[in-house]
């Protein structure tokens, strides 16, 4: 049976900064799988719900492009700051960051194989014109016994410093989506 995720959300220094807390139900987890509706409470080291992400639910078959995935960032909860939809491509796994008014400001490009034997798969980041890679979402191998018998995974998202700090919350967003 699948549970409702819970995330320690951690600086380069291993440090924890924020913890996420999945809501959603008992029959989507376990019907629908990846692919079910939820609600994501982000918290800082306080207690303080300081980001919500909302994610209907989609299908993700590329046949189906009238129901591509996509999610809702608020910052503070209540206030959309931005959203990440999926861009139809036969292929690749491609996303588009948008601000609050739903203006596309990043892609996002996976690899064509989102499955890893041995090594992390890279998500980029880039400018809308796709010329110039500014960070990456790596799903990180964690080794063959841990991937092979559990379902802990481990991400990480790397960005300029200088990015707008609401779009270094939706590109959490585009993490958990």
């Amino acid at each position: 049976f699948e549970t409702a995720n819970k995330y320690k959300i951690q600086n380069q220094l291993g440090q924890k900064v924020y913890y996420a807390v999945e809501e959603s139900n008992f029959c989507t987890r376990n019907c629908c799988g990846n692919c079910r509706s939820f609600s994501m409470r982000i918290l800082d080291n306080s207690g303080r719900e300081v980001i919500n992400l909302n994610r209907p639910l989609r299908c993700r078959s590329c046949f189906c492009p009238c129901c591509l995935q996509k999610i809702e960032v608020q910052a503070p909860p209540g206030v959309p700051i931005g959203y990440v939809v999926q861009t139809w491509h036969p292929c690749l796994p491609t996303f588009t960051i948008q601000d609050e008014k739903k203006q596309a400001v990043l892609k996002i490009v996976g690899p064509c194989i989102t499955c890893s034997f041995g090594g992390n798969i890279d998500f980029e980041i880039m400018s809308l014109d796709e010329k110039n890679v500014i960070g990456r979402i790596s799903k990180h191998w964690s080794g063959f016994l841990k991937e092979l018998l559990t379902d802990v995974d481990s991400f990480g998202i790397q960005f300029p410093l200088d990015l707008d700090v609401k779009m270094k919350a939706v590109l959490l967003g585009a993490c958990f989506l």
